[in-house]
């Protein structure tokens, strides 16, 4: 079986979106949407935006990127920039980070995209974030309350990062958020994928998935630890199509390839 055949086969395959990035091949935001609009149900769009160099797509652009998703029964998740700070100490910081993502939000929301993925930075690296939590979790808590002027509370996804999930949970929970499981974070990071799957996949709308090789992420599949890629497909088994979306958060197309060949094994 060729490779484009097998790629087509896993589209509408299974009861949740299977997705991937917006950088699979070596090109730009439009020819990589068009190599993958057969392949797979999702596209995480990975934008950013900053003062030397910016990926935001021009009106142009998100209508051809409309069309193509039309034509291909595609959805669009949306990853929000990564150099923002929702809770930092200074104001004019978490001002500036939630208006980059506003500005993302607005120029995408023609594309009705299935979430907008979005990371709490924290302060630091580790267990705990910041040296005064309290404060953190309040700047992110106001940060919210500024997003969801433009956004659905449920289409806004926290991202599982380096620092335990609990210390946010109630921020998820007590705005209607929705959580993003990244499974090569809690390998990266040392947590227990199998736990965060029981505790949290009843907020989950997105999982994104990819292996850990040598301390790094973002790998192929075949870098997940045995047994967990079935775990994960056996706790998908019960949702319906368009409840989640499964993104295999991955940048080249060897890794892609070799990611699809696994997953045609659950087909």
């Amino acid at each position: 079986m060729s490779f484009n055949k097998r790629c087509a086969s896993l589209k509408n395959r299974r009861p949740f979106r299977l997705g991937t990035t917006s950088y699979i091949i070596p090109a730009d935001l439009l020819a990589n949407v068009n190599f993958l609009a057969d392949k797979v149900d999702d596209i995480e769009l990975v934008l950013f935006e900053s003062d030397e160099i910016s990926n935001l797509p021009d009106a142009a652009t998100v209508k051809m990127l409309k069309e193509i998703a039309d034509r291909s029964d595609l959805t669009y998740t949306v990853h929000l920039p990564l150099d923002t700070w929702m809770g930092h100490e200074d104001e004019s910081v978490r001002q500036r980070s939630v208006d980059k993502c506003l500005r993302v939000i607005e120029g995408t929301a023609t594309l009705s995209p299935f979430a907008y993925v979005i990371h709490f930075h924290g302060d630091r690296l580790g267990e705990s974030p910041s040296l005064d939590l309290a404060r953190w979790i309040d700047g992110h808590r106001h940060s919210v309350e500024r997003l969801l002027q433009s956004v659905n509370s449920r289409d806004l996804c926290v991202e599982t990062l380096d620092y335990p999930y609990a210390l946010i949970e109630d921020i998820v929970s007590d705005y209607g958020l929705s959580v993003c499981l990244d499974i090569g974070h809690l390998l990266l990071w040392g947590h227990e994928p199998e736990d965060y799957l029981d505790r949290y996949l009843p907020q989950t709308q997105v999982i994104h998935v990819h292996g850990v090789e040598d301390g790094n992420d973002h790998r192929s599949l075949a870098f997940l630890p045995a047994g967990l890629l079935t775990t994960l497909m056996d706790q998908l088994e019960s949702g319906s199509k368009n409840s989640r979306v499964l993104t295999m958060e991955i940048f080249d197309e060897r890794a892609f390839n070799q990611s699809l060949d696994i997953l045609s094994s659950f087909v």
